[in-house]
């Protein structure tokens, strides 16, 4: 568990955070919840509606649609924003590999912070556009893979001369 003074400081470095007062900060780091989950455990299930967005202070989860990996978060990575903010259900699941503690900023304070700090949410968007540009990019290097190889087939069930 961390003391309100190293809560500040873990606070102060995630980077959806940069840049922002100290006092809006302490504030925000006061009202966060820490939660310790055991290895292999669902924090976020895909479907499920979703109210909080999560902090990793320390340990790996892995962001999953059903077994298929998407990505892994370490300390300083939050997960659970979309379905903050577009109230659609969990896009995907996110499971402890081994043991882990993460804070919890539930929805309603998440919007009262950007009520409060506008250049919060446009720290939000930042994370949020990093995120699509990485999912492009590995969506191009798949359609591209894949019509590498339906290329590949093509030529190989041509007529032999």
């Amino acid at each position: 568990m961390l003391n309100s003074v190293e809560r500040l400081l873990f606070v102060r470095g995630v980077p959806i955070f940069k840049e922002l007062r100290d006092d809006f900060l302490v504030r925000l780091a006061s009202v966060m919840e820490e939660l310790s989950f055991p290895p292999d455990y669902s924090i976020v299930t895909q479907g499920e509606e979703g109210q909080s967005l999560y902090i990793v202070v320390s340990g790996t989860v892995r962001v999953h649609i059903e077994e298929r990996d998407l990505a892994e978060l370490n300390k300083g990575a939050c997960f659970g924003e979309m379905a903050v903010f577009d109230s659609e259900p969990r896009s995907a699941s996110v499971t402890t590999i081994g043991e882990c503690e993460c804070l919890e900023l539930k929805q309603m304070q998440l919007y009262d912070a950007i009520d409060e700090t506008p250049e919060f949410a446009i720290n939000i968007i930042r994370l949020l556009s990093r995120r699509t540009r990485i999912l492009n990019n590995k969506l191009n290097d798949y359609l591209a893979n894949s019509q590498a190889q339906d290329f590949t087939k093509v030529g190989s069930n041509s007529p032999k001369m």
